[in-house]
Formats: C-alpha cells, structure tokens, sequence
C-alpha cells in the first residue's frame, strides 16, 4: 500500500496544507543549490515543487551518495542545503563546512530486502535464517560500497560481520543504478538489497520486508545550511518546508519512518 500511486495521492491530498504549514513565502525569491541523498530521491522532487510553489524560490536538486556528496563538501563545492545522513552532517559542522547547529533531522530508513515478482520469498526471519538464505543464493546485489551508499557500506560490512563475506564475494554483483532492479527482475540476480523506500517506488521488484531487526540498520538523514550559502535564509525555509509535519507525512507514504 506504501507503493508510488499511494503517495502520489497523498502529496495531492495535503499539498494545501504544505503551503499553510510551513510559512515560507519571502518577499524576494532566491535560487537553491541543493545536494541530497539519492534515497530521498523518491519523495523530494514533489516535495521542491511545492516549496517552490508556495515560497517563489527556485531549487536546483543534486542527487548522490552520501559518501560522495560529503566528500565534494568537504572539499569546497558550493551549494546552499545538504541531506546527508546524521553522522556525516555532523562531520561537517566539525569541518566549518555546515553552519553550527544548523542540523536539522529529516527522515530516516532502513535496508529492505527484494526479489523477482513471484520468485520465491528467502527466509530473512532471523539473523541466522538470513545467514543462511546468503548462503544457498546462487546471487545477490546491492550498491557498490564504493559509491559511498550508505546501504551498501553496511550491507558489505554484515557479510562480513555474519562471516561470510569470502563465501558471498564470488555470488554478489554491484550493478550500477536502475540495473539494480533489473538483475533482480530479470531472473540473473535472486535477491536485491536497498533502501525500503527506494523498494517501495520500484515497480519490477517485489518487497520482502525489512532485514532482521537484530542486523538491521537505520539510516537517519540530516539537513544542514552550507557554511558558504549565499543564501542562508531561504535554504532555512527550504529545510523548515521539508521538516514540517504535513512533508513528514508525505515522506511516510513513501515508506521512510
């Protein structure tokens, strides 16, 4: 039910609200660089247009890893807003690279787990019923670490924590981007590993459920103004609009908590 014509209808539902909620209508507007998280991918581009609508700034969104968006802060790239997770906001107050005490907490979400529509469901009951649903995959995916996702660095490091990491290396595939999905709907990958929300807006897939609770791990993403912003003001109302009980909801609906 937390699919994308679910959410679409929420956003129609309360995008007035959205514009009575938050109060970020300025007298001038102003344009918004704006790096985020590629998992908020599925709910901020509604979200902007409705800032945009009712506050008259103009934003430009910037998608990526979030490894990789803190690393292109940290060595000075301009911008206004960042959603990063938590830690990593946090890191960049430390750097002077994010204004102090600007971090505000947006949404968080974890690790989801899919297949081939109609294939059969592995076993992920438990952590020792997951170690051994890796373990008879003929394949897996997930993102590559190396991109700085923040589910594929952790989905890296509990193979490696359950101790077979050697054992999957061989059987796991890092498939850029959209292929993701697409090993897994094809039939060439059995099990698919992402963020819950990013499964959630995938139609191709289907979604098991979350990891164990015992391994699972949640994401919390953070904004934060750009200690360099020449646009402090309205990438405050930008970050209040996206805070806001009414956007909170719309971000429920597509599967973040």
């Amino acid at each position: 039910m937390f699919r994308t014509s679910f959410a679409a209808a929420a956003v129609a539902a309360i995008s007035c609200l959205l514009l009575v909620a938050t109060g970020v209508r300025v007298a001038s507007a102003a344009e918004i660089k704006f790096l985020c998280a590629g998992a908020l991918r599925t709910v901020i581009p509604g979200l902007v247009l409705e800032f945009e609508k009712s506050s008259g700034h103009k934003v430009t969104v910037t998608y990526g890893g979030v490894g990789g968006l803190t690393d292109r802060l940290q060595k000075g790239e301009a911008a206004d807003v960042a959603i990063v997770s938590g830690p990593q906001i946090d890191e960049l107050q430390k750097s002077g690279k994010v204004v102090a005490g600007s971090r505000v907490d947006i949404a968080k979400v974890g690790v989801g787990v899919f297949v081939r529509k109609g294939a059969a469901k592995p076993d992920i009951s438990s952590a020792d019923a997951f170690k051994r649903s890796m373990l008879a995959a003929k394949a897996i995916d997930y993102t590559d670490p190396a991109s700085g996702a923040a589910d594929g660095i952790y989905l890296a490091s509990l193979l490696d924590r359950l101790g077979i990491a050697g054992e999957m290396k061989p059987k796991t595939k890092h498939p850029p981007g959209p292929s993701l999905y697409a090993s897994v709907a094809s039939g060439e990958v059995e099990i698919g590993f992402q963020q819950i929300s990013e499964i959630l807006a995938e139609p191709s897939v289907e979604f098991i459920g979350p990891l164990p609770p015992a391994i699972q791990n949640i994401t919390q993403f953070a904004a934060g103004i750009i200690a360099s912003s020449t646009q402090a003001d309205a990438g405050k109302a930008l970050v209040g609009f996206l805070s806001s009980p009414a956007s909170v909801a719309v971000m429920k609906a597509k599967g973040f908590e």
